[in-house]
């Protein structure tokens, strides 16, 4: 239906522009615009029908968890994100919601940040194709997505006041290109202005982040809805391109832009623009069927968890577990799971594995002994030590322990931030005096952000990283641990061994108001790999109980900017497994400093034992590209490239160097450019160079002979200086007129001639 904007009031458009209630908008009937539902997501429905809230403290309707983004980052696998995508599509329409609040896809600048569970990678290209699969599934089943936070929300210390201090090259290489290939890709139905400031503009009422780039660059024609309570200014709101306020707020603000109209100070045309993408939204309404398949569902979610498990370490292949009597099962997390994390995603689940159950019905197949002991509990324990120390009887009586252990929602959640890398203490004591006794000791983790594995590391066999694996994880796990199904996750951020080894350590969650994002570009292995700093587990790192051959790399240059990487993959182990192909690209071209190393294409395949298959790789212009902060571009230097292949983004096997013609970019010259841009230029330089050796004495030219560096010394100055300290060794009139040469002409020989 089409709504003749100009027949409604101003201040009925007003009116459509803030929520009516928590989780609505407003209906205007005699026009036939109705309400639609916006509600939490990203890993499941988080339909309230009674008391309302944004923190998950109240009760939904029961809905699957499906992993969340911690877990569906590590399987760098677009297909997990589309199904799990789609899932949460046919549940939305079962509860009547038009827009699913997600998925997140912010950068984990620092593993401190309290909702890193609810985010994807480190990595700008993992977030951004998992992020535009997830999109485009959901998308096609009905309703819409909100891709959230934009931008540069990497924290959740003082997250509605603080500003993220950021310079451009970092937000638009690190920060915003996740959000950028979503919208170019996807067309998500609406995009979220998160809390913060960006350098000291909110992004609710920022016009550069809305309008500038979001709408005019990338071409969105969706709906910038706010994050529940971010807005500061509802008018410059609007006059920034902030569509929807949510929640509802009585009204007031709809009367602010009806005031702000009145008075001049708003475009009623900007309004205008706003109801237009509001009312597109609206086609996206629902009735509720209440029905979806939840056992098919269920199963959907024990499938992608079990694709997301990373193992870390499998020393002596203890994994997966056979050929044994007894097993050991440590730790209240795997009668009491934590999968998922605290806050607004929070789901109420329709069901709940725990690991035990799944690892009992298993084992009694194999006729294995399963015994059970708490070992710690996540409340204050006047037992502890009773506790530990009959955990320590069972595992000295088993042939392998396995120790769930992890992190409850007091240890992180959406609203704060973590303060340390570390397991609880109780928890670290029963690993350390478990793994003294047990055969062989397996340590599970559950957690939404990296944990510490220093100080008990060594001392256990094998490590299975879980992160919340959603309401089926714990059979998940179980499959993992017994090889029903073969781990093929892969970390998708990096295991430091220090948390003072981050590059954000200095700088994360700063103080009084601002958080300066000092390490620019270098962020998470990108630091890492380029400072060389050890890490306990490298960005890509994953294990599998089946072995696979990476050869015969073939890059091949398609354009002056593109290329391909082909390779052939071998599954050479005994079991069925998926692998990863992780590309990087290396470079020092450019007048930037680059990190050593950066993912530039990933494939995940499934392969038989003994199946080979040939992986084409596609390297497009942003593969090989830096944003220029003086072209205010992107750009792709000329110059050398080399292609990677990785089992890790510390760990290269296979690499080709190309050299590209790139952009062949003539910078313009003035007064306040160096000495060295102008002798670099390649029209001005050689006759400048020309011009100065002619007007020397003999003497002169002896000593710069001598002396051959000589122009380093001054080619940092502006050229008004250094003009000042030689005298005028060229004259002004002959400089302002090769200015206008060095951009507007080829004509050398106009240059020479002045010179």
């Amino acid at each position: 239906m089409t709504i003749d904007i100009s027949a409604l009031t101003l201040a009925q458009k007003a009116s459509l522009l803030s929520g009516q209630d928590f989780w609505s908008t407003k209906a205007i009937e005699e026009f036939g615009i109705p309400s639609i539902v916006l509600t939490d997501g990203p890993h499941g429905i988080r339909r309230q029908d009674g008391e309302a809230d944004h923190l998950g403290i109240n009760d939904a309707l029961p809905s699957t968890c499906f992993p969340p983004a911690v877990a569906v980052g590590s399987s760098w696998d677009p297909d997990v994100a589309a199904q799990l995508g789609a899932a949460v599509g046919r549940e939305a329409n079962a509860f009547g919601v038009a827009v699913v609040l997600g998925p997140g896809v912010n950068i984990k600048r620092s593993p401190l940040c309290g909702r890193n569970f609810e985010y994807y990678s480190e990595d700008p290209l993992i977030s951004g194709v998992l992020g535009a699969a997830h999109v485009n599934a959901m998308q096609a089943v009905g309703p819409g997505a909100s891709v959230k936070h934009f931008a540069a929300n990497n924290q959740e210390h003082e997250r509605m006041r603080i500003s993220a201090d950021v310079d451009e090259r970092t937000l638009r290489e690190i920060y915003l290109p996740a959000f950028e290939r979503i919208v170019t890709e996807a067309a998500p139905a609406t995009v979220m202005a998160s809390y913060n400031k960006i350098n000291g503009v909110y992004a609710s009422h920022n016009p550069w982040l809305l309008t500038e780039v979001l709408r005019d660059e990338w071409g969105f024609e969706g709906a910038v809805v706010s994050d529940w309570g971010a807005v500061s200014d509802r008018v410059a709101g609007v006059a920034a391109g902030m569509d929807l306020e949510m929640p509802g707020s009585g009204g007031a603000t709809d009367q602010a832009i009806v005031d702000a109209v009145t008075r001049g100070e708003l475009s009623e045309a900007l309004v205008d623009d706003a109801v237009r993408r509001v009312l597109a939204l609206t086609a996206r309404h629902r009735t509720s069927t209440g029905q979806f398949d939840v056992d098919s569902h269920h199963a959907l979610a024990r499938q992608l968890a079990a694709d997301s498990v990373v193992l870390l370490k499998n020393d002596g292949d203890v994994l997966p577990i056979s050929n044994v009597s007894r097993v050991a099962v440590i730790g209240s997390f795997a009668t009491e799971p934590r999968f998922q994390g605290g806050g607004s995603s929070h789901i109420n689940p329709t069901r709940t594995d725990a690991a035990l159950d799944t690892i009992r019905d298993l084992a009694l197949e194999r006729g294995i002994t399963v015994e059970h002991a708490d070992g710690f509990t996540l409340a204050e324990d006047p037992d502890v030590d009773k506790r530990r120390a009959l955990a320590v009887e069972v595992a000295a009586r088993s042939d392998v322990t396995i120790v769930f252990a992890g992190l409850s929602d007091r240890e992180e959640s959406e609203g704060f931030d973590r303060e340390t890398l570390s397991l609880p203490t109780a928890q670290l004591a029963v690993i350390r005096d478990v793994a003294a006794v047990s055969a062989r000791t397996v340590v599970v983790l559950s957690n939404g952000g990296v944990v510490s594995l220093e100080g008990w590391h060594d001392d256990v066999d094998a490590i299975l990283e879980g992160w919340l694996l959603g309401q089926a994880g714990g059979s998940a796990i179980a499959d993992v641990l017994f090889g029903v199904v073969n781990p093929s996750g892969h970390l998708a951020e990096t295991i430091p061994l220090r948390l003072q080894d981050n590059p954000s350590w200095n700088n994360f969650p700063g103080e009084q108001g601002h958080v300066r994002y000092g390490e620019g570009v270098m962020v998470g292995y990108r630091h890492y790999t380029t400072a060389d700093v050890p890490v306990r587990y490298p960005f890509g790192h994953g294990l599998s109980y089946t072995t696979f051959a990476t050869t015969a790399l073939v890059t091949e240059i398609t354009g002056p900017d593109t290329a391909t990487a082909r390779v052939t993959v071998t599954n050479t182990g005994a079991r069925t497994g998926k692998h990863v192909v992780q590309v990087y690209v290396a470079t020092t071209a450019g007048p930037v400093r680059r990190p050593v190393r950066e993912l530039r294409a990933f494939r995940k395949v499934t392969l038989e034992p003994g199946e080979t298959q040939t992986v084409e790789l596609a390297l497009d212009r942003r593969a090989f590209a830096y944003w220029d902060i003086e072209l205010d571009r992107w750009v792709v230097a000329p110059g050398e490239y080399t292609v990677q292949i990785g089992e890790s983004s510390a760990s290269i096997f296979a690499e080709e160097t190309l050299a590209l013609t790139g952009d062949v970019i003539i910078r313009p010259l003035t007064m306040d450019s160096t000495v060295g841009d102008w002798f670099a230029h390649p029209r001005v330089g050689p006759a400048l160079m020309q011009g100065l050796t002619a007007g020397m004495s003999e003497e002169q030219a002896q000593q710069a002979d001598q002396n051959p560096d000589g122009l380093k010394m001054v080619e940092s100055m502006p050229m008004q200086q250094f003009l000042a300290f030689t005298g005028g060794a060229f004259p002004v009139e002959m400089l302002e007129q090769l200015m206008t040469l060095s951009y507007t002409t080829e004509d050398q020989d106009a240059v020479n001639e002045l010179v």
